[in-house]
């Protein structure tokens, strides 16, 4: 991938992109990277400005969004939930037209994937996906990067997903992990496997790259030979207080423990986009305790303050490859 050849471009799902512009952006963010810690300025973007428009709060995000951009030479401006009056006294298409004529990009986490497409088609500047309802594709190309910087070339590594494989980070990593002729299993109860239609998609990608992508409901079995194993939250923002009970009840069985890392393998490592329920060190995690009685839920604390874990060089990596993604299509 030449970086000019995707200026103009949208950044909304990796259903969008070749397996070729998805290593492209991979090997950008690593030479970014590389000049992040060498110290050596890269302000690509010098004068433009860019929005971060937030309906839904984010740490990783939107630090990601900010420091990116200003290390690119860019102004960020922060529109949080009230910050702005989309869908409420103005329409998804006018804020669009409006915010295309002041910024030189826009980025939206929010909801539904139709409100990010929405954007796009009206604003006129490039618009990125920082999550939606449906697809998280910048976090997808963090961790993809931070597998290569540890395991080498994607292709053929195996990604194990357990927990709810049903929406952004189920669905994200199953697109990617077709586009990249990876090995996915997503390991879960059937009811929370991705939609079926996303599914017959990814198949399809798969016969054209050599991926594999399958589904399981015995973890230990699933496991076995795995580069990462991949979790997230059981209950997502948005969702009703009610489902914690039926999640806890039917996703138990599916938690990364130290048992299930043994089974893998001494050469897999643990992966999770953040935040992470392992403890007790916050309000939600203590109310669920308090409730439940458990100290952990996705993952047990022994694993994630493990040498196994990589979160956190996942989480500096969504900087780097946000980075790459505004600096290739600016």
């Amino acid at each position: 991938m030449k970086a000019h050849e995707l200026k103009g471009k949208n950044f909304l799902k990796l259903l969008d992109f070749t397996p070729e512009e998805i290593q492209g952006f991979i090997d950008f963010a690593i030479e970014l990277k590389a000049m992040k810690k060498a110290g050596t300025p890269h302000r690509y973007c010098e004068g433009k400005n860019i929005v971060l428009l937030f309906e839904k709060d984010s740490t990783r995000t939107r630090c990601a969004f900010e420091v990116a951009g200003a290390d690119l030479g860019m102004h960020p401006v922060y529109l949080g939930p009230s910050g702005s009056q989309m869908g409420k006294k103005e329409s998804i298409e006018d804020t669009a037209r409006v915010l295309g004529r002041m910024f030189d990009g826009i980025e939206y986490r929010g909801f539904g994937q139709d409100i990010v497409e929405d954007l796009a088609a009206n604003a006129g500047v490039p618009v990125w996906n920082g999550l939606t309802n449906e697809f998280h594709p910048t976090q997808v190309l963090a961790d993809f990067m931070t597998m290569q910087e540890v395991a080498g070339p994607l292709k053929g590594q195996k990604l194990v997903f357990m927990g709810d494989a049903r929406f952004n980070m189920g669905d994200s990593l199953m697109v990617g992990c077709a586009k990249m002729g990876m090995h996915l299993i997503a390991c879960s109860p059937k009811k929370y496997w991705p939609g079926q239609e996303l599914i017959d998609t990814c198949q399809k990608i798969a016969k054209e790259t050599g991926a594999v992508i399958e589904f399981s409901e015995n973890p230990f079995e699933a496991v076995k030979g795995a580069n990462v194993i991949y979790t997230d939250v059981w209950v997502s923002m948005g969702e009703p207080d009610e489902v914690w009970q039926e999640r806890i009840d039917d996703l138990t069985p599916f938690r990364v423990t130290a048992d299930i890392m043994e089974a893998a393998g001494e050469q897999c490592k643990f992966m999770h986009c953040l935040p992470s329920f392992h403890d007790v060190k916050t309000t939600i995690g203590k109310d669920i305790y308090d409730k439940f009685g458990i100290d952990c839920m996705e993952v047990a604390d022994d694993v994630f303050e493990s040498p196994a874990s990589i979160v956190f060089e996942e989480a500096e990596n969504r900087m780097h490859t946000i980075k790459a993604v505004m600096a290739a299509t600016l």
